[in-house]
C-alpha cells in the first residue's frame, strides 16, 4: 500500500524534509531505512565532487541537480537524528544561521572590515574565540584530518604564516625543495621503507608550500597535471596505434619521442 502523500508541480524545502521522513517509515523505503551516518557517508563525498564538476563545467542545469542531491544528504542525516531526538533539520538551519550572524560582526556588529582580507581576519578571530583556540597549534588541529591530503597541507601551512611563522620570500620554499629532494635520495639508499615515506612526504608538504607562495591551489593544480598526462597519454596510445608500434614492447627512447609529439600535437 502506497503512502499517503500529496504530489505536486513545484515542490519547496518542506516537502523535501516530509518525502524524507516518509522514506525512513516502516511502510517507506527499505533500501532509506535501513541507512545510518556511517553507510551514506562516502555518498555525501561523492555527491559534493559532483558540485564541483558541474562547477568546473560551468554547467547551470548539473549544479542545480547536485545541489539537490548534496540536499538531500543534508536531509537524510538530520532526519536520522531527529528520528533518534536529538536534533532536526530545523536545529541545523537555526545554528548555522546563528554562526553567520556571529561570526560576521563587521556586517552585523561594530567591527569594521573595508576589504576581504580584513573580514576574514574578523572572521576567524570571531572563531578561535568561541572554539576557544588560544593558539595556532590548536587552529591546525582542528582542520579535518579527512581532508584531502594536498588541501590540508596548504590550510596548515596558512595558519602558520599567519602568526610569522613562514619564510620571507618563495626562494626559501624553493631551497626547501631541493633539501627535501637531497634527503629522499639518502633515505632511498640507507633507510627503510618508512624512512623513505617519510622523506617524500616532507618533499610533497614543501611543494605545497610553494604553491601557497605563488599563489596556486596545489590540490586543483595536481588536479591540473594528472587530467593533461591523460590526455596527452590518450594520444601517445594513438599514435603508437598508427605506427602498429606495441607500446610494451617499445624502448623509452621511442616512447619518449612519441610523448614529444603529442606535447606538440596538444599545443598546437
Amino acid at each position: 500500500m502506497a503512502v499517503d502523500f500529496e504530489f505536486k508541480d513545484k515542490y519547496d524545502i518542506n516537502d523535501l524534509i516530509s518525502i524524507v521522513t516518509l522514506l525512513r517509515q516502516p511502510d517507506g523505503c527499505p533500501w532509506d531505512r535501513e541507512q545510518t551516518h556511517f553507510s551514506i557517508k562516502k555518498n555525501f563525498i561523492e555527491e559534493t565532487y559532483e558540485v564541483i564538476e558541474a562547477i568546473n563545467k560551468e554547467s547551470t542545469e548539473g549544479l542545480q541537480e547536485e545541489l539537490g542531491d548534496v540536499l538531500l544528504q543534508i536531509a537524510l542525516h538530520c532526519e536520522m537524528e531527529r528520528e533518534r531526538g536529538s536534533f532536526s533539520f530545523d536545529d541545523v538551519c537555526n545554528d548555522i544561521c546563528q554562526k553567520l550572524v556571529i561570526r560576521h560582526p563587521h556586517v552585523f556588529g561594530e567591527v569594521k572590515a573595508d576589504n576581504c582580507e580584513e573580514a576574514l581576519l574578523s572572521w576567524d578571530a570571531v572563531k578561535a574565540q568561541i572554539k576557544g583556540q588560544k593558539n595556532q597549534s590548536q587552529s591546525m588541529q582542528s582542520i579535518p584530518l579527512e581532508l584531502p591530503a594536498l588541501m590540508r597541507a596548504q590550510k596548515v601551512q596558512s595558519k602558520a604564516a599567519k602568526v610569522g611563522f613562514d619564510w620571507d620570500s618563495a626562494d626559501g620554499a624553493f631551497d626547501k625543495i631541493q633539501e627535501e629532494i637531497d634527503e629522499l635520495k639518502s633515505a632511498m639508499a640507507h633507510g627503510s621503507s618508512a624512512d623513505i615515506e617519510d622523506e617524500f612526504g616532507d618533499l610533497l608538504f614543501s611543494c605545497v608550500n610553494v604553491a601557497r607562495f605563488i599563489k596556486v591551489d596545489s590540490e586543483e593544480a595536481l588536479k591540473g597535471a594528472t587530467d593533461k598526462f591523460i590526455k596527452r597519454f590518450t594520444l601517445v596510445e594513438k599514435l603508437a596505434e598508427e605506427k602498429n608500434m606495441s607500446m610494451k614492447d617499445a624502448s623509452l627512447e621511442e616512447l619518449d619521442k612519441l610523448w614529444d609529439n603529442a606535447k606538440e600535437l596538444l599545443v598546437d
